[in-house]
C-alpha cells in the first residue's frame, strides 16, 4: 500500500465533493469582484498607514483611530459583500470537511479502529474544548 498515493487520491476526491466545488467556485467569483478587490486595497492600504504612524517615535494617537474607525468601516463593507459571505460560509463548510477528516486520521494513528472511529463533533465544528481554549469560536 503506497500512503503517498491513497493521500492524492484522497486529494482528489475531495476535489470532487460538492463543499470543496461551492468553495472553489466562491473563491473564483472574488478574484473577480472588482468591488471587493477595491475594498480589500482600501484595507491593505488602511493598514499600512496606521502601522507606519504606529511606528514614529512620536505617534498621533488621534490619527491612528482615525485609520482605526475606517479600517471598521472598510472592514463591514467588505465582509458584507455578498461574495465574501459566500466565500465565508463556503470556507466554513471546507474548513469543517478538512477538521473532521485530521481528526479521523489522528484517532487511526493513535490505534483506533479506521472503520468505526468517529472523532467528537463540536456544536461549532472545532475540535477545541471551549471552557479551555477561549479562542472565541463559538
Amino acid at each position: 500500500m503506497d500512503i503517498i498515493k491513497m493521500t492524492r487520491e484522497l486529494g482528489a476526491a475531495i476535489q470532487q465533493d460538492e463543499r470543496y466545488l461551492r468553495f472553489s467556485k466562491a473563491r473564483e467569483n472574488n478574484e473577480k469582484d472588482e468591488e471587493l478587490l477595491a475594498l480589500m486595497g482600501q484595507i491593505q492600504q488602511l493598514q499600512m498607514a496606521y502601522q507606519q504612524e504606529a511606528s514614529q517615535e512620536n505617534a498621533d494617537t488621534a490619527k491612528m483611530a482615525v485609520f482605526e474607525r475606517q479600517f471598521n468601516e472598510v472592514y463591514a463593507k467588505f465582509m458584507a459583500n455578498d461574495n465574501m459571505k459566500e466565500y465565508e460560509a463556503a470556507r466554513h463548510e471546507i474548513d469543517e470537511l478538512m477538521n473532521y477528516v485530521m481528526q479521523l486520521l489522528g484517532l487511526c494513528v493513535n490505534g483506533a479502529d479506521p472503520m468505526t472511529c468517529e472523532p467528537e463533533v463540536h456544536e461549532h465544528g472545532c475540535d477545541c474544548d471551549c471552557d479551555s481554549c477561549h479562542s472565541g469560536c463559538c
